[in-house]
């Protein structure tokens, strides 16, 4: 037998005319990387992503950010006090944590909606790591310094492990464990607060929820002055939240100014408390130097602690125990928030980076006596909602907040500890998921919905950190639970490049405008985000996008696509050479089991492309092995025929889009309309897409009529498609496509 050795391989008998690759070692490592000064270069720019933008930006950009900005500066100066009163440190912490937040994270960031700051479940792991150090080792350090040196090692952590690379990690906790987590987190911080806003006192607010719960209605008679201040303070942040979406929805071309009255509430509600607190306390002190109610009193002026952190490391040690929480929770938070502010928005963030970000904010925050600061879920939807362009927003809050450290202490001094905390409660409360979450959760994973009510569970009726730890478990050990399905499973041979086993065999493509894509295994939270990422980036390099942005003005152009430059002809006569897409078939041939997580993912994908395609995007499934995963589908909004709904959507809403958003948006509603059975299709001539050609001469569909674009193989799926695509070039269609888009533009 003779071979002809080559560079990669060699010739095979029985193959004249192919080649069977061989890969050696030598050549993996070569293909590592093809220029490595090149991509050193680009690593270095990726980790300052202001550098990408900044020399593009303009008016039109300033006017958002300065206005988005500004808003959230108001908001953050009396929430950061307030978190750092969970935090159990002084009210001053909160604002140093609060300006470095909003000052560093910008240099960084690949999102525009995130703000950096204090945040409530953060500051109520600080207080238990406080608690926890001084019961073990009491009164050797300052509450201050335990806090900065968590924000020391906890940033310095995710800053290691962005600069590594690692951000991949973050995809193995699922949604509905940060979602169940967050609510009984969000519990507990309501009932730990609820003492301060009653003036209640004789207990420890930080035990576990349901003891805090009870001792609380012991502590009822008890009740002390402070209680007017707070009730009053809840009740006025409630009733001017409702009036302004009332006045909204009566009056939509004020919606704007309903909005931003809205957003002023927590600073309008802290300035008439603190008026009132000054006017009854200020002639009442006691000889013991004590108040009728429990106010801030001395704030200290401007930033006190600059300078290199104090990290002793017999600190280190005691904190040690406590650190995997608190960094899970400074990085879970984050993720949460960006990625959901991304697929509101319409950009993609890199979590590496992101990592990054919340790793060197943290760092050099210790260098203030901040203590750990993260992506807050109100800050960021009133961010986001105010009009935000750039990550430069944060700038302007840094401003406001430098502002109020120097300008407004001395008025500090009055602030009723109460109002702070109704502040509080009616920021937290409604971090709480609303049953329609939950249902979501029943419909797509029933197991998952089950994870969900353990993480709140355990996090009410023992800790924050045992719900984390028991909600990630959970959801680990539901990923490694093997499924054996009876279905057979079709083997379909791989359409890439060097990857069929003959040469002799053509492969046939489907029709340009149609994209097939296989799953290799099933769909689950580790791996959704690379699908989506491979479908879209396949997308966006192989099919025409479908406004022309040489057209659109530049202030008008998110920060982080620039596009074309304007008037550019030739890059715009390069992207109509490229067919449009019509749709994309999934192969579910390989996949036995599909999560929440997924799914979401998988409404994400729909989103970005019909964004990039500027126009509906099929997407048909084929060889569906379970009926669970039909059902998961349907609930995403799969498989019906129906047209996605406009704009993104969360079908469980980890980030809650309140605090500025109306439900009446759309944003945080998830999408349980289309039930199993709602679509009823008589005749497969009925079907709105006219994809149906099994029963035209007398046979039976092999898959329900009601989900017309679930088929039974693949072949099937594309032929569909194909059918669907012709349908839609056809003139008598394209008329009707382009009246109908004609008349809803006017």
């Amino acid at each position: 037998m003779t071979t002809v050795a080559k560079k990669y391989g060699k010739r095979v008998i029985g193959y004249p005319d192919d080649s069977v690759p061989v890969v050696s070692s030598r050549d993996w490592v070569r293909n590592l990387s093809k220029n490595p000064k090149r991509e050193a270069i680009d690593y270095i720019k990726r980790l300052f992503p202001i550098f990408s933008w900044i020399s593009r930006y303009n008016l039109g950009w300033l006017t958002g950010d300065l206005i988005a900005g500004i808003t959230v500066g108001i908001v953050l100066v009396p929430q950061s006090m307030s978190y750092a009163q969970i935090a159990t440190l002084p009210p001053q912490y909160g604002l140093y944590s609060a300006f470095i937040g909003v000052a560093v994270y910008c240099l960084f960031a690949t999102s525009k909606d995130v703000s950096i700051g204090p945040v409530a479940v953060m500051s109520l792991i600080v207080s238990q790591i406080i608690t926890y150090v001084n019961d073990k080792h009491p009164g050797e350090w300052p509450s201050p310094q335990i806090a900065t040196t968590v924000a020391f090692i906890c940033g310095f952590i995710v800053l290691g492990l962005g600069l590594l690379r690692l951000g991949w990690l973050v995809e193995f906790i699922p949604a509905p464990a940060v979602s169940g987590f967050m609510t009984g987190s969000a519990i507990n911080i309501v009932a730990g607060q609820v003492p301060g806003l009653m003036g209640i006192t004789g207990f420890d607010t930080r035990a576990s929820t349901y003891k805090v719960i009870i001792n609380t209605l012991k502590g009822l008679p008890g009740t002390t002055k402070d209680a007017a201040f707070g009730l009053t303070g809840l009740a006025a942040l409630y009733l001017i939240r409702i009036a302004c979406d009332q006045l909204s929805k009566r009056y939509p071309r004020r919606a704007r100014v309903f909005f931003f009255v809205s957003v002023l509430r927590n600073a309008f509600v802290i300035i008439i408390l603190t008026l009132a607190s000054w006017l009854y306390v200020r002639h009442r002190k006691s000889s013991k130097g004590k108040y009728p109610i429990k106010i801030l009193q001395t704030v200290p002026r401007g930033l006190q602690h600059v300078g290199q952190p104090v990290i002793d490391p017999k600190l280190l040690t005691a904190v040690a125990g406590k650190l995997p929480v608190a960094t899970i929770v400074l990085l879970l938070e984050h993720i949460a928030i960006s990625k959901s502010f991304g697929r509101l928005n319409g950009y993609k963030i890199d979590p590496n980076q992101e990592l990054i970000a919340i790793g060197v904010t943290n760092t050099i925050g210790s260098c203030f006596n901040a203590y750990p600061a993260t992506g807050s879920f109100s800050r960021s939807a009133l961010k986001s909602k105010s009009g935000v362009r750039t990550p430069a927003g944060g700038i302007f809050s840094a401003i406001v907040v430098i502002v109020a450290l120097y300008g407004l202490t001395s008025a500090f001094f009055w602030i009723p500890s109460a109002g702070l905390s109704a502040v509080i409660i009616h920021a937290v409360a409604d971090l709480v998921a609303k049953p329609h979450q939950v249902y979501s959760f029943w419909r797509i994973s029933p197991l998952e919905f089950i994870i969900w009510w353990a993480a709140v569970f355990v996090t009410v009726f023992s800790s924050i950190e045992n719900g984390i730890y028991t909600s990630i478990c959970a959801s680990m050990a539901l990923l490694l639970e093997e499924r054996s399905p009876e279905e057979s499973r079709d083997v379909f041979v791989p359409l890439k490049e060097n990857g069929v086993v003959n040469s002799q065999i053509k492969v046939e493509p489907p029709q340009p405008g149609i994209i097939v894509y296989r799953f290799e295994e099933s769909y689950l939270y580790p791996n959704c985000s690379i699908a989506n990422s491979t479908l879209v980036d396949y997308v966006k390099e192989h099919t025409r996008r479908g406004k022309d942005m040489s057209t659109v003005k530049l202030n008008d152009r998110p920060w982080n696509d620039p596009g074309p430059a304007r008037g550019a002809v030739a890059e715009q006569e390069e992207n109509n050479t490229k067919p449009l897409l019509h749709a994309i078939v999934l192969d579910f041939s390989t996949v036995s089991q599909v999560d929440t997580t997924s799914i979401q993912a998988l409404i994400d994908t729909r989103s970005e492309v019909e964004r990039w395609t500027d126009g509906p995007v099929e997407f048909h499934f084929a060889t569906i092995l379970s009926p669970w995963i039909r059902r998961a589908l349907v609930a995403g909004g799969f498989g019906t025929g129906l047209p996605a709904p406009s704009g993104s959507r969360e079908i469980a809403a980890v980030v809650p889009y309140r605090g500025g958003y109306d439900e009446s948006d759309g944003v945080n509603r998830s999408i349980t309309d289309v039930e199993e059975g709602d679509i009823k299709v008589s005749t497969p001539s009925a079907s709105p897409t006219g994809i149906y050609d099994s029963t035209q001469d007398g046979g039976v569909p092999p898959v329900s009529v009601d989900t017309p674009f679930f088929h039974f193989d693949l072949t099937a799926a594309v032929r569909a498609a194909e059918r669907s695509l012709a349908a839609a070039a056809s003139p008598s269609t394209r008329s009707s496509h382009d009246f109908k888009k004609a008349e809803s533009s006017s």
